[in-house]
């Protein structure tokens, strides 16, 4: 089958022939797109209006002929509700295989439907398969001049309207299939490599988000220790796409862990990776409500199973002693960054498998139950700033602090929450009380180097605990409470 005649929409009998498809029509484009790019930086030979016809996404489609009765389901996901036809432009395929099939089998089994698989008409952009830029360098082509020659990214086709409600339903023919069409994932793909300095394809679908450095230097020694001594993992990838593999000494991983130079890169991402897909990523997302909704903007085309946050807070109970825990079960967004998309009165619901994982995670991990753990463990509200220095505005702000009974503040936990509620990804947030702002009770270099030794690990420990007993309960975690009135079949 030439290229020309595998353009052609044609039925899927499969969810594996679908994918199959889709790989091979997305690697067909992406070569023609590579090669043609490449005559031109050596040659300047344009491509012809047949080539350029090659440089499309390829597109899947889904028509659901409802036949009396819809078919009933508790799965949050992989299901229709409207008759119709909805549709998806696809990057990257055979990386999101297990996504695909996730997505596609079920639906294929429960529901009357047909999926073809063919050539859309979305070009893409030359600068996604554009691997690390070598290509580019002493050409002498501006990228203003291969704009010009080449399809180009089209900020203005990469956007979040199915995610954030602005897609008209009513009017939509197809409707959409997923939150994201291929534009915007590979958007988001490359970035993820600029800002976690690893490939994206090492990103695992349990993730851990911090907002200190601490916890990275523990991840690493557990993750050592985990290829040394749990055969469910294989390797371990730092920033800069450092591989320690299993089976490396213990002397030479700790030698090659600490020559990493992950300070190059603004948010870098650590990769525990296993043989059954489930491995675990630690972000360092840094400060501020800014980094988490950029980081979680382009995580989310992943489709992760949960992400959490586990990080530092300021206590503002009395009652409470640094080092003691709090599991938010709400959020107060003085964040300011999502309010147009989502607005800080919408309520963000708790998930309750999250909330029963942490605590769970946390009465194993430190041996506490009942009374004592709950000395160590305040549930509660908890308050998200953008200003760091909130504390010179007390005055102001304590009317509204009273009013929401926060018991803890910090810059990130709301946003990230409001981003999983927004992207329909699980969340949920441990917090470590680091310092008591309101009852003078303030980090000092000193006392501060003595709480991070004592708690980063035990943290970190229950932020994983909560993973693992939450991978066991996939169903229930993918919940209809993150999904909408108007959905799209996929997850």
């Amino acid at each position: 089958m030439t290229v020309i005649e595998s353009a052609e929409f044609l039925v899927a009998d499969t969810a594996e022939a679908a994918v199959e498809r889709l790989t091979l029509l997305h690697k067909h484009a992406t070569e023609a797109l590579r090669g043609a790019l490449k005559r031109y930086l050596k040659e300047r030979t344009q491509p012809s209006a047949s080539e350029r016809a090659l440089f499309r996404y390829p597109e899947l489609r889904l028509t659901y002929h409802c036949q009396g009765e819809v078919p009933s389901t508790v799965r949050a996901y992989a299901k229709v509700q409207v008759p119709g036809g909805y549709s998806v432009t696809v990057t990257q395929p055979d990386a999101f295989r297990g996504y695909l099939l996730d997505q596609l089998r079920p639906l294929m089994a429960d529901f009357t439907v047909t999926v073809e698989v063919g050539v859309s008409q979305q070009n893409i952009p030359y600068p996604y398969v554009v691997e690390q830029g070598d290509e580019l360098a002493g050409s002498g082509v501006t990228a203003a001049e291969l704009a010009r020659v080449f399809p180009s990214t089209d900020l203005s086709a990469a956007t979040d309207g199915v995610a954030d409600g602005l897609y008209d339903w009513a009017t939509a023919d197809p409707m959409p299939l997923a939150l994201f069409d291929a534009a915007r994932v590979d958007f988001s793909l490359k970035r993820l490599q600029h800002y976690t300095g690893s490939d994206w394809r090492h990103v695992q679908p349990w993730i851990l988000l911090t907002n200190y450095h601490r916890y990275v230097d523990q991840f690493i020694r557990h993750g050592l220790a985990q290829l040394r001594d749990d055969p469910r993992y294989v390797r371990m990838v730092l920033p800069g796409n450092v591989i320690i593999e299993r089976g490396t000494s213990d002397e030479d991983a700790q030698a090659v862990a600490e020559a990493v130079v992950w300070h190059r890169y603004q948010m870098p991402a650590y990769h525990l990776i296993s043989n059954d897909g489930h491995g675990v990523t630690l972000v360092n997302i840094g400060v501020g409500p800014s980094n988490a909704k950029n980081i979680t903007d382009h995580l989310a085309v992943l489709r992760p199973h949960c992400w959490l946050m586990i990080g530092h807070c300021g206590g503002l109970r009395q009652s409470q002693t640094i080092g003691d825990y709090v599991l938010a079960h709400a959020y107060m967004r003085r964040d300011g960054i999502l309010d147009r998309v989502l607005p800080p009165h919408i309520p963000l619901p708790a998930l309750a498998e999250v909330q029963l994982a942490l605590q769970e995670a946390a009465a194993t991990v430190t041996g506490e139950r009942g009374e004592a753990l709950k000395r160590r463990l305040r549930t509660g509200t908890v308050l998200t700033y953008d200003d760091r220095n909130w504390e010179l505005r007390w005055a102001q702000e304590r009317p509204l602090i009273n009013l929401s009974r926060a018991v803890a503040v910090d810059m990130e936990s709301g946003t990230i929450a409001a981003q999983g509620y927004r992207l329909r990804v699980p969340y949920g947030t441990l917090l470590c009380v680091s310092d008591k702002p309101l009852h003078s009770e303030i980090k000092l270099p000193g006392a501060a180097g003595a709480f991070y030794e004592r708690a980063v690990t035990q943290h970190l420990h229950i932020g994983l605990a909560a993973l693992d007993l939450l991978r066991s309960q996939l169903d229930a975690l993918h919940s209809r409470k993150l999904r909408s009135f108007d959905e799209p079949p996929f997850r």
